[in-house]
């Protein structure tokens, strides 16, 4: 079968070994299975969240922090039912959901690993951590599998898009596949303070892009009212490789500040918002297979 799984629809055989835009073939690839402390507070809350790195992007942002695994492929190849273990291995270490980061390309996988848990008694919730570059009709296909959808909203101009991650169609897909995934999860809901369904639309602030981040809140706020929560990001960390010479800087406080302001002065009352200390390599978690095979747990 042709994969159609994310909008650049490559329809590349990867049941036959073929890779796709991703980089991604027909096998199910890990680099990081572990606890994981730096998401947002209701997410990580006290004991961390189960996250899961899969292998490959579609989007490719020329500023990914985890390029490694998302452009370079590292990670192990494991199955279906390795994955399943997992989910339960990181519920044993104590994690408050299962977090899965950049899942699109494996989506059919996850499913089915979901599927195997759930008829063995799991109960976790379980984290959709995305890019935000998804089809709706592949998000519809999460409808009762995703409890808490963390999004990224990254760009509301198409000429940004295109620049920083060859997307110039991301604006309006990630509109559409946010407005589902509100569909899907309409109010947050906690148990205590650790989030147990709901949305978390993320935004990274770039340098020299405040115009093109107050968008982004204007669409939020559209799209979302206040019934989801934005978790405005500084963390932007500059490559060293660097090609474009306006993102080759971390963002200012008074450019992180003016966003801000700008959120709160269009009345978004659910944010989460980042210190200064963010901005570090020291955020990025090493991508040694801890936890993807099963004599490392």
């Amino acid at each position: 079968m042709k994969c159609t799984l994310c909008p650049r629809v490559c329809l590349a055989d990867r049941e036959n070994s073929i890779k796709g835009y991703c980089g991604a073939d027909g096998s199910l690839k890990v680099a990081r299975a572990a606890l994981h402390m730096w998401e947002e507070p209701p997410i990580s809350g006290s004991q961390g969240s189960g996250t899961v790195f899969f292998s490959h992007c579609p989007l490719k942002c020329v500023y990914c922090q985890n390029r490694d695994i998302s452009s370079g492929g590292d990670g192990l190849e494991i199955t279906v039912e390795r994955l399943c273990e997992i989910f339960f291995e990181l519920k044993e270490k104590g994690a408050h959901n299962i977090n899965l980061v950049s899942p699109t390309q494996y989506i059919k996988e996850i499913i089915a690993a979901v599927h195997m848990a759930k008829e063995k008694g799991f109960d976790l919730p379980f984290v959709y951590n995305t890019s935000g570059y998804e089809r709706v009709e592949t998000i519809k296909l999460l409808r009762g599998i995703i409890d808490i959808y963390l999004t990224d909203f990254k760009y509301m101009s198409s000429s940004v898009a295109k620049k920083y991650s060859n997307a110039a169609d991301y604006p309006n897909v990630a509109q559409a596949a946010l407005r589902e995934m509100m569909h899907q999860q309409p109010a947050c809901v906690f148990d205590g303070e650790i989030m147990k369904c709901g949305v978390i639309v993320r935004h990274l602030v770039l340098p020299s892009n405040t115009g093109d981040s107050k968008d982004v809140i204007d669409a939020f706020t559209d799209i979302c009212r206040n019934d989801a929560y934005i978790s405005i990001m500084r963390q932007y960390t500059p490559r060293s490789d660097c090609e474009f010479s306006e993102i080759s800087r971390p963002i200012t406080d008074s450019e992180y500040d003016e966003v801000v302001n700008y959120a709160l002065m269009c009345g978004v009352k659910k944010m989460f918002l980042q210190d200064g200390e963010s901005v570090s390599d020291s955020f990025i978690p090493a991508f040694n297979y801890e936890g993807v095979l099963k004599n490392d747990t």
